[in-house]
């Protein structure tokens, strides 16, 4: 390998340099030319995003919107989310309510594939980053009838059957967390009344 002396370097105050320095000058000089034209060939490779989204993929599972319509309460994404996201709370016989807190959800759409009824489907949305978290939240009252929480609304299949908790439920929605408990039977005080149903 050559090794540059002081004489070789010459004086570059003067301006005036040996020839393996200026060898060496205008190879690199040549590279970087190299570089800006194989740049210049392959074109932009960039979105214009923010302000131009490219449209996402057919699969695409962004975050996952609920159908109080379709629902039926039977609580089979809230026993079958990993993330714990999906609350489920029973203030009376006739009343469940359903919620999706939404902060450590993956966007994995196992909630959307146990659904028996339609009821979640998985939207575009990617952009859900929020000052509030009650801007990506959902909360689904639904009246459940006289079922008795039986049971028979939603079976399930495979080995996460283990996680399905039938009856009463008590999450704590206030500090959003998920609770391992449900009752066959409500033995205190409902925070609603039951609803009076009369029989001709």
């Amino acid at each position: 390998m050559y090794a540059a002396t002081t004489k070789d370097k010459g004086n570059a105050a003067d301006g005036h340099f040996s020839a393996p320095c200026k060898r060496k000058g205008t190879m690199l000089l040549l590279s970087k030319i190299k570089e800006v034209i194989i740049c210049l060939k392959a074109g932009r490779v960039t979105l214009p995003y923010p302000f131009e989204a490219k449209p996402v993929p057919e699969r695409f599972r962004g975050r996952p919107i609920f159908n109080p319509e379709k629902c039926i309460g039977c609580a089979g994404c809230a026993n079958n989310c990993p993330a714990r996201e999906i609350l489920v709370f029973d203030p009376c016989q006739e009343i469940r309510i359903i919620k999706y807190i939404g902060r450590r959800c993956t966007y994995c759409g196992r909630c959307a594939d146990v659904c028996p009824e339609g009821a979640i489907t998985m939207s575009k949305e990617f952009e859900n980053a929020t000052g509030d978290i009650h801007d990506i939240q959902q909360n689904l009252e639904i009246f459940m009838g006289t079922c008795q929480r039986c049971g028979r609304c939603y079976s399930g299949q495979g080995p996460l059957e283990a996680l399905m908790m039938k009856g009463y439920r008590f999450d704590n929605l206030e500090k959003d967390s998920w609770v391992y408990q449900s009752e066959a039977y409500l033995d205190k005080e409902p925070v609603v009344k039951d609803i009076d149903l009369e029989i001709d």
